[in-house]
Formats: C-alpha cells, sequence, structure tokens
C-alpha cells in the first residue's frame, strides 16, 4: 500500500511539473517568435543543442555519482549497467527534432490560440486512434472525459481562432502526430532518463544540418537567444526528463487527455508573467477540460456494455 500510494504521489508531481515545464515552453516561444526577437529555424537550433548540453552535464553528474558510491551499493551498479543499455533511437530523435522544428515555423503564421487548437487536437487523435488501432475499447468514463476535455478546449480557443495558412496549418499537425509518436515511445522506456537524455544527443547531427541550410535566414538577438535557451533547458530538456518518467506510470488515454491541460496553464502564466487577462470563458472551459480530466483518471473501468464473445 506504502509503495503504490508513493508511486501515485511520484506520477502525479512528475505530470505537474512536465505540464508547467510544456506551458513554459509556449510562453518562451511567443516571446520570442511573437515579438520577432529570433528566426524560427535558429530557435529551434539553440532550443536543442541548449537541451542536449544540459543533458549532457546531468548525464556527467549522474555517472560521477553512481561510480563514487559504486564499490558502496551494489544495486545502484546494477542501475548504472542497465541505464548504459539504454540510449533512446533515432526513430525517436527524429520525432523529436520534427516535433520542434515544424512547431517553431508554424507559429509564424499562426496566433497562440489557434497553433495550440491544431497541436494538441493532433495529439489527442494520433494517441487514441493508434490504441482504437491496436484493439483496446474506451470505457464510457474515458470517452465522456475525453469529450468534456476536447469541448473545454475548443470552447476556450474557439472565440480567438481564425482561418489559419494551409502550410502552417499542415506543419501543426505534423508537429502534433510527432509529439504524439514521441510520448508513445516513451511509454516503452525501460530508462526514462536516460533515452530521454541521448534522444536529444541523437538530434545533434539533424541540427547540424539544418543549421547550415538556415545560415542566410538567421537573425539573432539577446532576447530571442535567452528565451531560446529557457525553452531547451528548462521547458524541454528538463520537462521531457520528468514526462517521460511520468509515462512509464500513466495509462495511455491519461497522458493524451491530461495535455490538455498545458493551454490552461499557459492561460495562467500569461497572465501572470505577460499581464493578459483571464475571462470567464477561461474560467468555465478550464473546469470542462478539469473535469474532463478527473473523470478519466478516476473511473478508468465504466464500460459501455460487455460484448459478448460468438465464438465466431
Amino acid at each position: 500500500m506504502i509503495n503504490t500510494a508513493y508511486n501515485t504521489y511520484k506520477t502525479f508531481f512528475l505530470t505537474s511539473f512536465a505540464l508547467i515545464a510544456f506551458a513554459a515552453n509556449s510562453v518562451f516561444c511567443r516571446l520570442a517568435l511573437g515579438d520577432e526577437q529570433v528566426d524560427a529555424g535558429s530557435f529551434t537550433v539553440i532550443r536543442l543543442l541548449s537541451g542536449s548540453l544540459f543533458l549532457g552535464l546531468f548525464l556527467a553528474v549522474k555517472h560521477f555519482y553512481f561510480d563514487v558510491k559504486d564499490n558502496q551499493n551494489k544495486e545502484l551498479k546494477a542501475e548504472q549497467i542497465n541505464t548504459q543499455k539504454s540510449r533512446g533511437s533515432w526513430l525517436n530523435a527524429l520525432w523529436l527534432f520534427v516535433y520542434a522544428l515544424t512547431f517553431s515555423f508554424a507559429y509564424i503564421q499562426l496566433d497562440t490560440a489557434t497553433g495550440a487548437l491544431v497541436l494538441f487536437a493532433t495529439v489527442q487523435v494520433t494517441m487514441l486512434l493508434t490504441r482504437v488501432l491496436k484493439g483496446h475499447l474506451l470505457s464510457r468514463a474515458e470517452l465522456i472525459g475525453l469529450i468534456l476535455a476536447v469541448a473545454g478546449f475548443v470552447f476556450l480557443l474557439a472565440p480567438q481562432v481564425s482561418s489559419p495558412s494551409l502550410i502552417a496549418f499542415v506543419l501543426m499537425c505534423v508537429s502534433g502526430v510527432s509529439w504524439a509518436f514521441y510520448t508513445l515511445a516513451g511509454k516503452k522506456s525501460l530508462d526514462p532518463t536516460s533515452d530521454t537524455i541521448y534522444n536529444f544527443f541523437r538530434t545533434t547531427p539533424l541540427i547540424i544540418i539544418f543549421a547550415v541550410i538556415n545560415i542566410d535566414s538567421t537573425y539573432l538577438s539577446f532576447d530571442g537567444v535567452f528565451y531560446a535557451i529557457l525553452s531547451g533547458v528548462l521547458a524541454s530538456a528538463l520537462g521531457y526528463l520528468l514526462w517521460y518518467q511520468a509515462l512509464t506510470s500513466l495509462r495511455h488515454n491519461v497522458a493524451a487527455v491530461v495535455q490538455l491541460l498545458v493551454p490552461v496553464l499557459a492561460a495562467i502564466a500569461g497572465f501572470i508573467f505577460l499581464g493578459e487577462s483571464v475571462s470567464a470563458v477561461f474560467v468555465i472551459s478550464s473546469l470542462i477540460i478539469l473535469s474532463g480530466i478527473l473523470l478519466v483518471i478516476k473511473n478508468p473501468d465504466l464500460k459501455f456494455a460487455a460484448v459478448a464473445n460468438t465464438g465466431k
């Protein structure tokens, strides 16, 4: 019982901090790209490179810690050996790179509300379609909770949504699909920390190639670089470390739906740090979204109707 309670609270806090990091990423992106402090390509390059450097330092400290304790604790040695076998994958690094790149370029032509709506709607559809295609039947609570959460999300953003350009819309859809697959890969990870670190490392060749291609379009400012570094280190590298850890304990559908909290958290951050107003629409939609998420998390086993096995 104690271990179960500990794991529950651990998952809750990991998920909460990861979602806060995702919301912070929206704020950093809005500050840098919205005010044209840096070009989208350079923002992506700096974001991923700074995240990789931070994770390299994190890995060095982690190995130093294990090395110091190596002769005192054999269990830590076994965990270190297991960690050394986990190196992420080139496919997941590609998902990460494509997500970050298309995200940045889509926001050149999309406003914040439209971009968030397209991104997270795509994530939900991709993850749930993947679940259904694998033969999983959604319970009554899961389906109702999902509908409530999506309805609240649409209600929050619909008054602000404008008609997006087709190219930007497609780019944000690609970003959402990439993030969904990166998230799904995290649920299979045996060592989330190591996989996250090496997924970032594996984006380096892609970053270098793109940086060379993008060199003629590069423009930088101190503020733009600063926001990109914050996005890479805090909102991306640290946030993804926490997210991959949380995913090992989150159900597939919960991992999909709780991400709808991100725009709510981003709106709160905008109110606190950017002076944006909080409307009645925001309050109502937040209650709808939270109700949907609570329903999915608390009542996973409410089924529609049992389907009899006919033996056919």
